[in-house]
């Protein structure tokens, strides 16, 4: 079966990436995705983490920052299963799932699954 996350592109984040940890991909994005970006690298150390705002497909006004997808590889995530490491992403954005973020799409993988299927 097909999985409509995966695609024939380099990464499953469909969409303007807005940050990549260890590369240069996208701009630096506005000021949620910017949060976005620091908190996560903060609390998880990614050693990949993209950011997608996803909010232009979802009809609001421009510059609203509502709908993001995230990619976040990191080792924090080692032995636990896929509901603790969506917790993990959830406790670091608590400030923003109860403001402005509307709507997060998590990906999380360890270093490990990253480097067997970075897809």
């Amino acid at each position: 079966p097909s999985n409509p996350l995966l695609s024939c592109s380099p990464s499953p984040m469909r969409g303007p990436l807005l940050a990549a940890a260890g590369g240069a991909m996208g701009g630096a994005g506005g000021p949620l995705a910017r949060a976005i970006r620091a908190k996560l690298t903060e609390a998880l150390q990614p050693t990949h983490l993209e950011v997608r705002d996803d909010s232009p497909r979802h009809g609001g006004p421009p510059g609203a920052e509502t709908h993001f997808g995230v990619l976040v590889v990191s080792e924090s995530f080692a032995g636990l299963p896929l509901l603790q490491r969506h917790r993990l992403v959830h406790e670091a954005l608590r400030a923003e799932l109860a403001g402005p973020l509307h709507a997060l799409q998590v990906i999380a993988r360890t270093p490990q699954q990253w480097q067997s299927d970075p897809q």
